[in-house]
Order: C-alpha cells, then structure tokens, then sequence
C-alpha cells in the first residue's frame, strides 16, 4: 500500500477522535499565554505516540516573550485549568505562562529536519449563545466566559496531533528528524518570537505552517505571500494632576502630551520601500473635566512590508512618543505588547506543495495568495528557517467558515480537519520518507 493511501485512510480513522478533540478544546479555550490545558492535553498526547516533548522554558526565551499576563491572571487561570481537568504536575512546570510545548522524533536513519507549527490560543469574545450558533446549539461553546476560539486555534490543535499520530505510526518508513511545534499566543502575535529566540527551528530544513479561513471547502492557498511586519505597543504617559481652574500652571497634561502624539505618528512618512501602516488604536486619559490629566494610555500598531520598513515605521513612533513627552515634561513608558516578521513562502516549497496537493486530488482549487495582507507570527519561524538556509511555506486551508474570523459566531465545517491532516501528513512524510541507495 502506497503512502497517499496510508495516509488517506489513518487520517478518516482519525476523523471523529479529531473532531472529538476540536470540540473538546472549543468548549475550553484558553486565551494567550493561559493554554495550560490545551498543553497540557497536547503535552500527554505526545508522549503517549512516543514523542521525546519539550516545553516550558526549554523552549522559550522569557525575555523575548510578549504581552505576558501579570501573575494574578495566570494563578486564576491555571486554578481553572486544573479545574477542568489538566495535570497539576504539569500546569506547575508552566508557571510564568510558559505554555510552549515542541513533540521530536527522530527516526532510525539520517534525514532532513521538517517542523509543523501549530497554534493553540484563543480570542478575548464573548461566544454566540444563540440556536443558529452550532457550538451552542450541539453543546461545545465556550464555558470560560470571554474566551472563544474564534480563529479556528482548536482546529489547528487537533490537527497537529492528528498529524503526529499519523507520522508516528509510519515511523518505520520515515528517516531524518520531525517537530511539532504547539504555540501559545499567536493572537496580538506574542508567542513565536519567544520560541524561535530559542533556537528551536535553527537545525530545520522545512517549515510549515497553516491555517482554516474563509474559502470554501476544497480550498488550497498553497503559494502564501505578503505577510506584514508589525509591531504592537503601548504608551503609558504620566504627568502631574491639579485644579484646572485655580493651579493649571502646577499641572503636566499627560492627555495633551498623548493627543499631539497620536496626530504626529499618523503624519509619519510612508516609506518607499513598500506597503507600511500605523495606526493609534486606543487613547484613553483623564478623570473629570476640571483635573489637569495626570495620566494617559495609548495602543499603538505598525505594519510593513518588510521587516525594515515596519522598523521604519516602529522608529519613528516611539521617537515622536518620546519628543511629545519631552515637549509637555511628562514621562513615557512603551512596552512591546507583540511583533511579527514579515514573510513569503519560498518557492521550490510552495513548487512541492503544489505537486503533492495535485496528486491527493483531495482539492478542488489550488490558488497562490500574492498579497494576504495581515500578520502572523508564524513568520518569526519562517524567517529564521530561511535564514539559516531551509525553507518555509505557509497553507490557507478553505473551511467555508460561518462567520469571519474573530466574530462571535465563527464556525468552520469540520471536514477540512480530515482535508488538513491528510495534506500535511503527505507533505511531511513525503520529505521524511526512506530513500533507496
């Protein structure tokens, strides 16, 4: 029997323990830098298809992660997560929000190093309650109120392991080294830095990466390009309070010092090197209308092309941050909430997709995205494949989705999970398969 047929049949063995699994993990989502029992679920399911798994800080650089929660949200939500069932043992060797968790197998004979990333985090929305929302009417929404996976996380979850399943149990026919790699908080894209800072991915001659999205059912984006650079931060400003009225002189407008902020970084210079963005998403300050305002918080996003023009772009609005408080001697703080490189997928990667999804004949239209448009941090990994000389690629994966991602009625038709697992499975064992001499 042939490695597509193998494959192909282990995969619709899998179908209902995958789509067990997805709605198991949308029943409980855990939102970035929490996903102590989506780890840990991940972290058991590894070991027992005889993965040697990594995770914690043996797979993150602290220093480089982003957008941490303070250690009050992390207590309450690994409270919660043993609550519902994760292994205390476990969620403990995680404290700090250490959530990353890498499964490797080696095999018998050398061979190539392939990675998949797989994300596990979910949005901060509340979730539909309502009979024409299936979660909630089949019984799987969200029980941990403000948190929904709403970018399908729980699909991508259940078809990493699926994956590893399958890959483990054809191990006598792969050689070379594979890596499943499970990334918390992708959403404000936070978590890769940490773990590519690592050197995780540093050995890797494959990357790949995917995601569910809007196109319908049969859908492959299987040549992805154009993924923006970005940063995320914030601007916490803090002046000095007083009577508006009779000591207006004693006081430092923090609120003014922000607001002359915010017109100047929208007036920053596009660059003409490519696509760039800014934008000031949050300004809120003050307390009533006769107190000079003491303090002022901003949320702030850039966006490039590359990684040098959002850098570009990034520079420029912390200097003018930094100028503005200076001009209004007020003080600033700009804390780095998330970042992602830019990214495209390399082309002989994209060239190999392309013939192992025509051979599956499992989709119905093969596409190239040329310009996706957004962010994602699964770039971070890519660029540091690349960079030390493999290649990377990136699927868009069509689930004829019921809403748009990050609405509180996203849902996805299941059937892609079965279409997802296949795909990946024949990429990596194709790459990982035993050569005759």
């Amino acid at each position: 029997m042939d490695f597509d047929t193998q494959i192909s049949q282990l995969a619709e063995s899998l179908k209902k323990n995958t789509i067990k699994c997805r709605r198991d993990l949308h029943r409980h989502p855990e939102s970035g830098w929490t996903e102590f029992r989506t780890a840990c679920i991940v972290i058991k399911q590894l070991l027992s298809f005889g993965y040697d798994v990594k995770f914690g800080e043996d797979v993150l650089v602290n220093e480089e992660c982003m957008g941490i929660p303070n250690d009050n949200i992390l207590k309450e939500n690994m409270q919660r997560a043993v609550s519902q069932g994760a292994d205390p043992h476990l969620v403990e060797k995680m404290t700090g929000g250490h959530t990353g968790v890498v499964g490797i197998m080696d095999f018998a004979t050398p061979g190539k190093t392939i990675a998949l990333r797989f994300d596990m985090d979910c949005n901060a929305i509340i979730e539909a309650h309502e009979e024409k929302h299936r979660p909630f009417r089949e019984g799987f929404s969200s029980i941990n109120y403000g948190c929904m996976h709403a970018c399908g996380h729980d699909g991508h979850t259940s078809v990493g392991l699926a994956v590893a399943e399958i890959v483990a149990t054809l191990k006598e026919n792969l050689s070379g080294k594979i890596k499943f790699i499970f990334q918390p908080a992708e959403e404000g894209v936070r978590g890769a830095r940490g773990m590519a800072a690592k050197g995780i991915v540093d050995d890797v001659d494959y990357l790949l990466g995917a995601h569910l999205m809007k196109p319908k059912i049969g859908y492959l984006g299987y040549d992805v390009h154009g993924f923006l650079a970005t940063n995320k931060f914030n601007a916490d400003f803090t002046g000095v309070s007083a009577h508006a009225g009779s000591y207006p002189e004693k006081g430092k407008n923090a609120l003014i010092a922000a607001a002359n902020a915010a017109i100047n970084i929208q007036a920053i210079s596009r660059h003409s090197d490519g696509t760039t963005r800014v934008n000031v998403g949050m300004l809120n300050s003050g307390t009533e209308r006769n107190v000079i305002p003491d303090n002022a918080h901003m949320e702030i996003e850039t966006r490039g092309a590359s990684s040098e023009v959002n850098n570009y772009m990034y520079s420029c609005a912390k200097r003018i941050l930094k100028s503005c408080a200076q001009m209004y001697d007020v003080k600033v703080k700009i804390t780095d909430e998330g970042s992602a490189a830019s990214g495209n997928n390399s082309p002989e990667f994209s060239k190999f997709i392309y013939k192992i999804a025509k051979r599956l004949n499992i989709f119905n239209k093969l596409d190239t995205l040329q310009n996706i448009g957004g962010s994602e941090d699964c770039s971070y990994f890519m660029e540091r494949v690349q960079a030390h000389g493999g290649q990377a690629a990136y699927l868009i994966i069509g689930a004829s989705l019921t809403a748009i991602n990050h609405n509180p009625y996203f849902d996805f038709d299941e059937r892609a999970l079965t279409l997802e697992t296949i795909l990946l499975s024949s990429i990596a064992c194709e790459l990982l398969k035993k050569r005759k001499e």
